[in-house]
């Protein structure tokens, strides 16, 4: 749970976007959500409690946001 912050900026961050009709930057931080995602699995191996990450979840989790949560 150490990296998972980063995931939820990103998607407060998408949320903003989409709200602001910002969709181009939305698209890109819906990306870049996966890339930390996948990042965090690889350099974070097993998390805390033996859990490890896994980035599909993760991503699904993350990129999933509706605009209206944030926005």
């Amino acid at each position: 749970m150490q990296y998972e912050w980063i995931l939820d900026v990103l998607t407060d961050l998408k949320a903003f976007a989409k709200g602001n009709g910002l969709s181009a930057l939305a698209e890109q931080l819906d990306d870049t959500s996966l890339v930390a995602a996948a990042e965090i699995a690889q350099v974070g191996g097993t998390l805390a409690g033996g859990m490890a990450l896994d980035a599909n979840k993760a991503g699904r989790r993350y990129c999933g946001a509706s605009a209206g949560e944030n926005a």
